[in-house]
């Protein structure tokens, strides 16, 4: 099993590199639309469908959602900031306040079930706001670019948000392992420690610094950077608290099967989920 999971996760980030630094803007927004439609069939069995067609029908609406908003603003438009519209801060915006709520379902589970477990529309809603604003969140982190230096640096930018979040996790297993005393959330998630947060945040917080220096980032800057980096990857815990919630009430261990050895497509993403969000719109917040 370990040598599987190895085998994928190499696999996996070679795919993520290429798909970084090597497809086009309109190719990576159709990765992203093949992402979320599979991420919303997988998102479907925790709301409770199990049929085929109504869990086909969940993901192409998913899909569709996502397809319309590459229809209102093409991909290829986002190079220049002017471009940011409303629309897409309002995408953002309500990602991370969804994730405010879910900070708060976490904290309060399982009394907070009683509100959306009976509900599948609830959490449709809930699955809309997870995928939308992360898939928004990597295109826009993918198009910026640095004003001052008259290049763009998106991709390298995205690499150093995915590297902070692998950063957080394994800082948070190895810390746990060796310091882990007191359950953060037994509840949702009993193997998650307060120790291993901290080492979480120590390892994605240096990341964050290398990250700064090697992006040419001013250094007057840095403090905001580490700070969105950190508030990105706290939002990360809970993205991965969230997922474990809902699972849980659903009743299920994996996401899906598509990925031998770690399940499915939102249990690799589902940290980045509330990751991406959270820091594209803190950048967003940076630059304007």
């Amino acid at each position: 099993m370990l040598k599987q999971r190895i085998v994928t996760a190499l696999g996996l980030l070679l795919v993520a590199l290429g798909a970084l630094f090597f497809l086009s803007a309109n190719g990576l927004a159709l990765a992203m639309a093949v992402v979320v439609w599979i991420a919303g069939w997988e998102w479907s069995r925790l709301c409770g469908l199990v049929t085929k067609p109504s869990r086909f029908v969940l993901a192409t609406a998913l899909f569709s959602c996502f397809g319309g908003l590459l229809w209102l603003i093409p991909p290829t438009s986002l190079e220049t900031l002017t471009t940011l519209t409303s629309l897409l801060i309002w995408v953002l915006g309500l990602g991370c306040a969804w994730w405010v709520l879910a900070v708060i379902l976490v904290f309060t589970f399982p009394a907070s079930a009683a509100v959306w477990q009976n509900s599948s529309i609830l959490k449709v809603f809930a699955g809309l706001l997870t995928l939308l604003p992360f898939a928004v969140g990597v295109l826009l982190l993918r198009s910026a670019h640095a004003s001052s230096l008259g290049i763009y640096y998106g991709a390298e930018l995205l690499l150093t948000v995915l590297a902070m979040v692998w950063a957080a996790d394994s800082g948070a297993y190895f810390a746990g392992k060796r310091f882990g005393k007191r359950k953060l959330m037994p509840k949702v998630s009993p193997g998650k420690t307060i120790e291993g947060l901290l080492g979480g945040l120590c390892a994605a917080s240096i990341v964050a610094l290398v990250g700064a220096w090697l992006l040419n980032i001013e250094p007057a800057d840095w403090g905001f950077f580490v700070l969105a980096s950190v508030l990105s990857v706290l939002a990360s815990v809970f993205g991965d608290l969230t997922e474990s919630m809902f699972k849980r009430q659903a009743g299920v261990k994996d996401s899906g099967r598509i990925l031998p050895g770690h399940g499915g497509i939102l249990d690799r993403i589902d940290s980045l989920t509330a990751a991406l969000p959270v820091f594209a719109l803190c950048y967003w917040l940076w630059i304007v």
